[in-house]
């Protein structure tokens, strides 16, 4: 019986053995569940204004309150963005896919979640374990393979993973209940490692609590976004974190944006104009 423990060695070995060229039955099995994972995630990606099992990691509380009461707020994804998260989205299906050709059981693909109330959907159950596929830089990928994750999960990856596994308490296909795992594809390299996780339910359902709270307030709370320094100019600038939250401008009404070579900058305090262009945004 296939180990979700042996999962990365059996996909080598298979993709060795193929050399990429696949059976119609090899093909039918890595492309199954492609069109309908891209139409669920186009779908998730709209703002709906609603609390999600994937949005349980540390989130500043002012971004968090804008997201679900006011999510027309939001910065537009520019087109090159919604292109890498959709190749994203066919990439994780792949890994799925590739899972079953090796030989491993692959079920409840896409399944919804709920935890107090709070609705999800996991990736998929392997060989009888929670897994949540991520595809992600050669750096992120980094972090699962020393497990620095641990320590350094700016984006909430294994709170959501909490979230599924706690929803997965009751579920027949799921035969470990305490263990959860991210299996990640380095999408520039192609590297695979699978990640072992806890359970923490406690921190969890605290969060979910916590988030309600935030979200049912009649006013938006302080903002908490990071500011570092940019350089030796005496500017600050908003830290990688925060500079992805499509509700910056919602938290820092002041924000100013200057677009460098290596992209855009977005300024909370300017003591010196910087030589480049500066963009105007009409969010906020």
């Amino acid at each position: 019986m296939a180990s979700i423990h042996t999962l990365i060695a059996d996909i080598y070995a298979f993709q060795s053995q193929s050399k990429g060229g696949y059976s119609p039955e090899e093909a039918r099995l890595v492309f199954e569940g492609t069109e309908s994972r891209l139409v669920k995630k186009s779908s998730a990606n709209r703002r709906e204004g609603t609390l999600r099992l994937s949005g349980l990691g540390p989130k500043c509380p002012r971004a968090l309150w804008y997201e679900i009461n006011h999510p027309e707020q939001a910065e537009p994804l520019p087109p090159w963005a919604i292109i890498k998260y959709s190749y994203g989205h066919i990439l994780e299906t792949l890994v799925l896919g590739w899972a079953r050709a090796a030989g491993h059981l692959v079920q409840g693909e896409q399944d919804e979640l709920v935890v107090d109330g709070i609705r999800g959907h996991r990736d998929a159950v392997i060989d009888g374990c929670v897994v949540d596929v991520k595809s992600c830089s050669s750096i992120q990928f980094a972090k699962y393979k020393d497990k620095s994750i641990r320590e350094n999960d700016s984006f909430g990856y294994l709170d959501q993973l909490d979230g599924y596994l706690v929803g997965s308490a009751n579920d027949d296909l799921v035969t470990d209940k305490e263990h959860g795992y991210i299996l990640a594809i380095d999408k520039t390299l192609g590297h695979m490692v699978i990640y072992e996780h806890i359970r923490r339910e406690e921190s969890i359902r605290a969060r979910i609590e916590e988030y309600k709270r935030i979200v049912n307030s009649s006013v938006a709370p302080q903002c908490n976004c990071k500011s570092i320094p940019d350089g030796k100019s005496g500017n600050l600038r908003l830290d990688v974190k925060a500079s992805y939250s499509p509700y910056k401008y919602c938290c820092n009404p002041g924000l100013r944006t200057f677009l460098y070579a290596d992209g855009p900058r977005y300024l909370t305090h300017v003591a010196r104009l910087p030589d480049v262009p500066e963009i105007t945004s009409s969010i906020g």
